[in-house]
């Protein structure tokens, strides 16, 4: 019997103001799958993403996570955002706390865990992102591409279900982007479920299970990287690749 979605998108419309951002989504994704989100700037690949933790609300139809009904209440909120980790362009990492403090901060008022557990899992995932010695110092501290891989190990702290990157790698300087894309290459080995907002082709090409492409708010295809990256019978996503250069 085929396992039931990880995440289930029926019919999503999103507007912002005259905008019509999303039209009709309608998708899901798997456990244990890796979904290269890829499309031109403005076609609604970030807003998909933040609708899934309710970071963006929908306009009409229905989004369900792991059993949860994407909506305004309060308790379904608190246990969607302990179920789905989110990875930001930006980082998003607390200045004024160490990065120990950061990873540890989330688990402990969430998840209840114990100052010495939080801290030894946190130590764990600085392993695991080889930032094991950077513990103790402070965000401004760290290069751009060392705050990113915090940030990811943050989000694995809270031992999610599924994590959504948007757009990691692209406040990046272009030196800092392979030590990301590593990170993010060892967790979809290990079999994370990963959404991926991104312009890093080769990572879509190479570590995607499946292409997600948004036009116009719509889905415009939707294949293993083999097909889409392939003989693209689509003139608008020929156009992309051609301009993003894959």
């Amino acid at each position: 019997m085929m396992e039931p979605a990880l995440i289930t998108v029926e019919g999503v419309n999103k507007h912002f103001g005259a905008h019509h951002v999303l039209r009709d989504v309608t998708t899901h994704f798997n456990g244990g799958e890796v979904t290269a989100i890829l499309g031109a700037s403005g076609s609604g690949k970030s807003t998909l993403l933040r609708m899934l933790n309710r970071l963006e609300t929908h306009d009409s139809g229905r989004i369900v996570v792991d059993g949860i009904e994407v909506r305004d209440d309060a308790r379904a909120l608190e246990k969607l955002r302990t179920e789905v980790g989110m990875v930001f362009q930006q980082f998003n990492l607390f200045p004024h706390l160490t990065v120990l403090d950061n990873i540890t901060l989330a688990p402990r008022r969430v998840r209840r865990m114990d100052r010495a557990a939080a801290g030894a899992r946190a130590f764990e995932l600085l392993e695991r992102v080889g930032l094991r010695a950077h513990a103790h110092k402070h965000p401004f501290q760290l290069s751009g591409g060392q705050q990113q891989r915090v940030a990811i190990a943050r989000s694995l702290a809270m031992q999610p279900k599924v994590l959504l990157f948007d757009e990691p790698t692209s406040a990046l300087d272009p030196e800092m982007v392979k030590e990301v894309l590593d990170v993010m290459k060892q967790l979809a080995r290990s079999g994370m479920t990963m959404l991926v907002v991104t312009h890093e082709m080769g990572f879509a090409r190479e570590v995607a299970d499946r292409v997600l492409f948004l036009d116009q708010g719509r889905i415009a295809a939707d294949a293993p990287p083999a097909d889409f990256f392939g003989a693209q019978g689509n003139e608008r996503i020929r156009a992309f690749l051609g301009q993003i250069g894959h």
